[in-house]
């Protein structure tokens, strides 16, 4: 039932039983009966009321517009200032070096490590976030097509693990032996390595052409786990295929959208 404002005159006090009634019948119907003045307590009362009421449904509504929103941008427009990053690594750069432990054998391996391939492909990702996992298997089956093509591959994770225990090493291991992963899956404990390469989410893709200047950063393709395109990595096959093919990799490419890098506090 939709309350209209009724006000009454100040003057009139409404105290026997006949004015009690007519009170509760201005209060649920919104009706005056003739004669009655149009000034009063209990008309802004019931003002106040509907006010109160009109700011709990802006409040609502304006509420649930910041969580669509924040769901549709980016994360990287999130991630990049706790960075403290002025900037994300441009397109001709060269490929920051790394050296990261394997969470799987234990190995470190380098940058230089995958000096002979054709190409370097390097993926931030982690265990915890919907989005990785959402494409994590097509992330595998891309990593065995490209592997016997010539293609350097690691995967590395940043995150905090004090705050994201899932993606401490030993779950990070078990993702990687269960999942099937034919790529190093590295730790990047210090995080210095996500802040060289100016990695802002997970996943984040970052592909190096033979002289190891960036061809590529940006997501693995359109697929979220929110919609229903298929998995299919046509992003970064397109332009892995361009590298390999020697082409110029085309310079619009989406930025990755995922979960923010969990820096340490």
């Amino acid at each position: 039932m939709i309350h209209r404002s009724v006000i009454i005159h100040p003057m009139e006090v409404l105290s026997s039983p006949s004015d009690a009634a007519l009170r509760e019948k201005i209060r649920y119907t919104g009706r005056r009966p003739a004669g009655r003045s149009s000034l009063g307590h209990f008309g802004v009362i019931n003002r106040k009321w509907e006010g109160a009421m009109e700011m709990k449904i802006i409040t609502t509504v304006g509420m649930i517009l910041l969580v669509v929103i924040c769901l549709m941008v980016p994360a990287n427009l999130f991630a990049a200032p706790r960075e403290g990053k002025k900037s994300l690594l441009s397109l001709g750069s060269p490929a920051p070096d790394f050296k990261l432990r394997d969470v799987v054998s234990g190995k470190m391996i380098s940058r230089d490590d995958l000096a002979e391939k054709k190409a370097l492909l390097v993926i931030f990702l982690c265990r915890h976030c919907p989005y990785v996992q959402h494409v994590k298997t097509g992330i595998v089956q891309m990593a065995k097509d490209y592997a016997g093509k010539g293609v350097g591959i690691v995967a590395i994770s940043s995150n905090d693990p004090a705050g994201y225990p899932e993606d401490a090493p030993e779950k990070l291991k078990e993702m990687a032996v269960t999942g099937g992963f034919p790529m190093p899956l590295l730790f990047d404990e210090t995080q210095e390595v996500a802040k060289a390469y100016t990695a802002v989410a997970t996943p984040d893709l970052f592909l190096f052409d033979k002289d190891r200047k960036l061809v590529y950063r940006g997501q693995f393709d359109d697929a979220r786990p929110r919609n229903t395109i298929p998995v299919t990595g046509k992003d970064i096959r397109a332009a892995l295929d361009a590298v390999l093919e020697g082409k110029s990799v085309p310079s619009e490419q989406k930025p990755a959208i995922g979960c923010s890098i969990k820096w340490k506090q």
